[in-house]
Parts: C-alpha cells; structure tokens; sequence
C-alpha cells in the first residue's frame, strides 16, 4: 500500500467516537447554514451537525414543493465519517415531505452526482461531502436539474429556509427509512455501470491498456476506489495498478500537509509525497490520484514530479484541441486564478477564451450549452462539455493516462506548449489580515484604479472587479481576493517574463492594496 511506502503519517488518529457524539449534540448553539462555493461546510458539532443536515433537507424539500419539481433526489455522500448518517437523515426528511429519494448503497463521487442528473435519472442531488477538506469537517451541497453547483440565488433561497428550520426544528418533517422504503419513497440504484459505460466512450482505453507505461492509480481512501476497479476490469487495464484501497474516516494513511493537518489534496506535495515517489524510483511512469469525492484530480510523472494543475489543465486543452474531441465547443474556460497560458492556445487555435469569477458553478451554464472543449480552474477541477457540469477527477486523471499514453511525458508536453506559447511563472501566497482590511479590499471597484497605470515597469491594460481585484497588464497580471472563511488575502500572480518579476508582481500587489 502507498501509505506504507513514504511520508509523514498522523500518529493519533482523530477520536471518532467524539465527534459522532458531537454531530448528534454539538454541545452549543449550531452555527447558522452558510452556502460557500460548494455548500455548507464546517467542523463537525457547532459547524456541521445532525440538525444542519436535517434544516437543509427539509429547505430542499420545501423549495421544491413549490417549484412543482419532480422527480426522485439523488442522495449520498463521499466516505467521510458521518456522511452516511448524514445521507439518511437527508433521506428521511425528504421522503418526510412525500419526494421520492434514490438512495445508493455506497459512496457517491461528486462527479456521478452530476452525471446522473444528466442522464435524467434524478432532478437533482443533496451529496454529503467536504471535498478535500481535513476529516474532522462534514458538508452538504445542493445540485439543481442541470447537474451543476447551485448558483447564488438557489443556495441564498436554501440558507433562508434552512436557518429558519434551524431555529424551528419541530417543523421539520421526517419519515423513518424503514418506513420511507416500505412506502417506494426511498429506492436504491446502480450508480456505478452507466458512469463506468460512459466514460469508455470518452476516453480511449485500448490506448492506455496497450502502452508500455506503467501507471499507479491512488483513490486517496475515497469515493473514485469502485470506480477506479470497474474501469480497470471492464477495459482490462493491467498496466494499471490501484496502488491503495485503503478507506478510513480519519484518513490516517494521508501524509501530513504543511500546517500538520491531513488533507486529500490531490495538488499538494504533501499528500502527494507517496506517489511522487513512486514514479521517481521507477515503480511507475505515472501516477495519479482523486479526492475524497472525486471532483478534483493530481498527477505525478517520472519526467515531472508532482504536475501543478494549471499545466496539467493546458496539456488536455491542447490535446482535445487538437484531436477535436469536443464536437461543436468553441471555447476554453477558465477561473480569474487559471493560467493564462490558455488564454495563448485558445488564440492559436481560434477558439474564444471565456474568463469566469472563481468557483465551478461560473462554468455550468458553458458545459450545458456545449460551449467548452475544456473548463478548468487552478484549484485542480476540470470537466469538458458533452460530460458533466461538475469537476470529475476520475475524468481528468483518465485522460491524462490517455494523454501520457499517446503522446509521452505530461511534464515533457506542457515544456512542448512553453516553447511554443511562452513560460508561465505562476504563484498564489496567501497573505494573514484583519476583518475590516477584507471588508475594504471587497468594497474595491476598478473605477478606484483608474490612476494605475503602470505596475512592475508594464502598462495596465485594464482592472476587473467581478471577484476581488484583477490587475491585467502586458505580459502579466495578479489577482487579490479575500478567502471567505478566513482572515487572509489571496493574492495570485502570473508573468511570462521572468521569476523574478513575478516576486515584484506580488510586492505590488501587497503594496497597492495595502
């Protein structure tokens, strides 16, 4: 097992027993529900408890008794402690308010979600997940019919409802799963085999099957491990190897990153440390790896190390480019945070570049319409249209096993696109402030720059206030948002000059808005 091979393992593992008894009595008052870019989140007792589950549950329901929306509600969750529990409670309350539940019998990835509201299967989804989040924490999100991250308005309609129901919990209504079953409320599905038939169709398999290349496959204790071994028996993948099915809530197995805390980051060294050192000991020409609920995806080559995302992300948009995978898409998206180095192919290739704020949820009205050969964003989430408006981290590392198979080295190929495009010098630091500095950096408009003219010896072309302040100039830009749930500024950088430009980049910034 990978977790045997290397890094720093947590030597005490979380106490389970406490924080289940906290989810059923969090010993305080329950912070009230608070929808982030992907649902309610918070630790489990105050921040995510039994009775957020329940309040936002019954929020669904009631938005969707007055919708008239039918259909049966996916409901799940990744494998982290209390998203079982989590999932039933959220199956009672609905089968509660009489709507029909489709109930899988394990883990669900994000991505399926998504997927099965597109098949038609489902009119929507309540999926129990933290994505990559430390174990300790638990959330909720809701999927609307199009398969994709609620937007703004829905999830301020949940928040409403929910904390309503949060400061009323006697009118939540509920209907025991037994009972719930007995009635055909609650029914359960397959929702592995039309996922794993599916992807056959987008990825080319025979390839990766008949390459000489080795390839580790690591679920991170997640959702993607069924997965990972359908897709290796149907397509007969035996030059791919599941190098650990090790699921645990407390995630032990998973190297501490660099605060001490475990993380399922897939984009992160630290987690990553077992398989970079796999492909840098010859075990394998490439690994790769999926979060807790499969929305993300990393990779580590022999010829690389460990790939940032941002390269990863413009080597599959140069090669669906140029296979002309995605009939009818004329256009790469990206988040305000994403390598600009997209911005570069998508002009090679005549295709638009469409630049949202940060979050999935900016792309799915793209990925619905067909827009996309590729959507993606910094923080290691893609999808393609045709496929799933949600990141899929089981699609993603299939095709880079794909790409690798067909044309070599990840590392190698996205050196290939910077002797073409230019060398990207990319960075994101994360700046400690105070509440009332994020409140001003928030209230910014791009009017209040309209004397900035010059940063780091190049012109400003123009500033973008659509999410934080976004400097864009000749040859570079930064970008200074503040975190949502922390006191910090993060401030992104890129630049095709030079490192070094790049560190004056990000002291401009600082002082700037300072």
């Amino acid at each position: 097992m990978v977790s045997e091979l290397a890094g720093t393992l947590s030597t005490q593992k979380m106490d389970t027993d406490f924080f289940r008894r906290s989810f059923y009595e969090p010993g305080q008052t329950p912070m009230p529900v608070k929808f982030g870019t992907s649902g309610h989140r918070g630790t489990l007792g105050t921040g995510f408890c039994a009775l957020h589950a329940k309040a936002i549950a019954q929020a669904v329901a009631r938005m969707h008794l007055e919708n008239h929306i039918t259909g049966p509600i996916l409901v799940g969750g990744d494998t982290r402690l209390m998203s079982q529990e989590t999932a039933r409670l959220c199956a009672e309350v609905l089968a509660g308010n009489g709507l029909s539940v489709i109930l899988p019998d394990m883990p669900v990835p994000t991505p399926v979600f998504s997927f099965e509201i597109r098949s038609g299967r489902a009119c929507a989804c309540l999926n129990g997940t933290a994505s990559h989040n430390p174990p300790q924490e638990m959330g909720l999100k809701y999927n609307p019919s199009n398969g994709g991250p609620a937007d703004s308005q829905l999830t301020a309609q949940i928040e409403k409802y929910a904390n309503e129901y949060m400061a009323n919990p006697a009118d939540i209504k509920t209907l025991p799963l037994d009972q719930a079953r007995a009635q055909g409320l609650v029914k359960t599905a397959d929702v592995l085999t039309s996922y794993i038939d599916a992807l056959g169709k987008k990825i080319d398999f025979q390839k990766i099957a008949a390459s000489p290349f080795r390839f580790a496959i690591h679920p991170l204790g997640g959702t993607s491990l069924p997965f990972y071994k359908a897709l290796k028996e149907k397509y007969g993948l035996k030059n791919v190897d599941i190098v650990s099915d090790v699921q645990d809530p407390t995630f032990y197995f998973i190297p501490l990153d660099h605060d001490g805390k475990i993380r399922m980051d897939p984009s992160s060294p630290y987690p990553m440390k077992p398989l970079i050192e796999l492909v840098q000991n010859g075990s394998y020409h490439f690994a790769g790896a999926s979060d807790p609920d499969a929305d993300r995806f990393g990779c580590a080559t022999a010829g690389g190390g460990l790939i940032p995302p941002n390269h990863a992300l413009c080597v599959m948009a140069d090669y669906l480019v140029s296979n002309h995978r995605i009939p009818g898409a004329k256009a790469l998206g990206r988040t305000l945070g994403t390598t600009a180095l997209l911005d570069r192919i998508a002009q090679a290739n005549g295709l638009e570049l469409d630049e949202v704020n940060v979050g999935f949820k900016y792309f799915v009205s793209g990925l619905d319409k067909g827009l996309y050969v590729l959507a993606g964003e910094e923080s290691a989430g893609m999808s393609v249209s045709g496929w799933t408006t949600e990141k899929d981290g089981i699609f993603a590392v299939c095709l880079l096993m794909e790409i690798q198979a067909a044309l070599g080295d990840i590392a190698t190929l996205y050196k290939t696109l910077t002797q073409k495009y230019g060398t990207s010098h990319y960075t994101r630091v994360d700046v400690p402030t105070d509440a009332e500095t994020k409140k001003r950096v928030k209230a910014l408009k791009a009017g209040d720059f309209k004397n900035l003219t010059v940063v780091a010896g190049e012109k400003v072309s123009r500033v973008r206030d659509t999410d934080g302040i976004k400097v864009y100039l000749e040859n570079s830009w930064f970008l200074v948002r503040p975190s949502g749930t922390e006191n910090i500024l993060k401030i992104y950088a890129e630049t095709f000059t030079d490192e070094s430009h790049l560190q004056v980049l990000i002291a401009e910034a600082q002082k700037i808005l300072a």
